[in-house]
């Protein structure tokens, strides 16, 4: 708390080593190898300050220092898709975030204890579309991966150019955005040029304390940079998310996301389950998703490109923090992936099961007592 408002922080990062365990040459004009030393960070700053007993005004802050740490090619990641690396598409690699992945205004003010009413302005900001994003979901927080359906799910976490409304009645809160839904370009130091070209609407439910659905849906124009055919994307997802504080050092985190993306009459669906189970020092976690993926996604020679296939992808882990509640917790750690394409990219990727692994040190604020 400071001058009548109230600060928060929160943010992670990892300082691994990893390796995706497949043969395929997975660079990107020429750069990059199928395992690397890298620290795939985050970290937000946030600020609320009443206006009067109704009214609030709010800023918000993320960034990452992936441009530096992780460059332009960004960290190996099997079956991974979306964005580009000078003027190439990526595949089986994960894009950096930008410098800057928030800047955004926030004003609420509150009719009743039950309604309330809210705008929101980012540049670059997060529209109402799709569940929280990975980084922000208590269920992934110990997984230092990306998901593979991320592009399916809650890729427009950041967009150059986005203003919400939204409005809460009881449980219950509709959203609707007006957005830039082009992906960002290469250039993860910059601002990209700010349009509001694309639409989307969210409806969330919190039925109870510990559990959060929400479905959304989004009209999206050229997203890909690397993909100019598709002019008009729809996606659609559905989420629920559950969290049970099971006593002062025990918690359990669950979630559940499917996402679809509809675009030239193509239409492929992505599934994700993930859940984080906490216990004094540790924490055991797991991410299972299946997604349907196109030949072009993944960047495939003829007579491939032309294909649809379902790739799945199985992460477990586990980490024991050795700094823990002193202003900053540190946590060592691993995780191990198995992942499995079908037989006919077996010649692409060596084989149909993939192993890989990596070892990680986590650094992340500590919480609020």
């Amino acid at each position: 708390m400071s001058g009548g408002g109230m600060w928060m922080f929160m943010g992670v990062g990892f300082l691994r080593y990893t390796d995706v365990g497949s043969s395929r040459d997975v660079s990107v004009a020429g750069k990059g190898d199928r395992a690397r030393f890298d620290a795939p960070t985050m970290f937000m700053a946030m600020y609320a300050h009443p206006i009067g007993e109704k009214a609030q005004f709010g800023f918000r802050a993320m960034l990452s220092l992936d441009p530096l740490i992780e460059q332009g090619y960004g960290y190996p990641l099997l079956y991974q898709t979306g964005e580009e690396y000078r003027g190439q598409p990526l595949h089986d690699r994960q894009h950096p975030h930008d410098l800057f992945s928030e800047l955004a205004v926030t004003y609420s003010y509150k009719f009743s204890e039950r309604r309330s009413f809210y705008l929101y302005a980012g540049y670059p900001g997060e529209p109402a579309l799709g569940p929280p994003m990975y980084l922000h979901r208590v269920s992934g927080m110990n997984i230092p991966d990306a998901p593979i359906g991320h592009h399916w799910q809650d890729s427009t976490h950041i967009t150059f150019g986005v203003v919400t409304a939204g409005y809460s009645f009881g449980k219950a809160k509709f959203e609707a955005s007006a957005f830039n839904g082009r992906e960002p370009d290469s250039n993860r130091w910059n601002f990209d040029r700010p349009r509001l070209d694309s639409f989307s609407g969210r409806f969330s439910l919190n039925p109870t304390k510990n559990l959060a659905l929400q479905i959304s849906h989004g009209y999206i124009k050229n997203p890909e940079r690397a993909e100019p055919d598709v002019r008009i994307l729809r996606r659609t997802t559905a989420s629920a998310i559950y969290n049970k504080k099971l006593g002062d050092t025990r918690n359990w985190a669950s979630s559940f996301v499917w996402g679809q993306n509809y675009a030239n009459g193509e239409r492929s669906n992505s599934l994700l389950a993930e859940s984080n189970y906490e216990f004094q020092k540790n924490a055991v976690f797991g991410r299972y998703e299946i997604v349907k993926k196109s030949g072009r996604d993944l960047v495939l020679s003829a007579p491939l490109a032309s294909g649809e296939y379902w790739l799945s992808v199985l992460k477990l882990g586990y980490i024991r923090d050795i700094v823990q509640d002193k202003g900053l917790d540190v946590g060592i750690g691993g995780m191990y992936s198995l992942d499995h394409n079908p037989r006919t990219l077996a010649a692409t990727y060596g084989g149909t099961t993939h192993g890989g692994w990596q070892l990680f040190m986590r650094f992340r604020p500590s919480r609020m007592k």
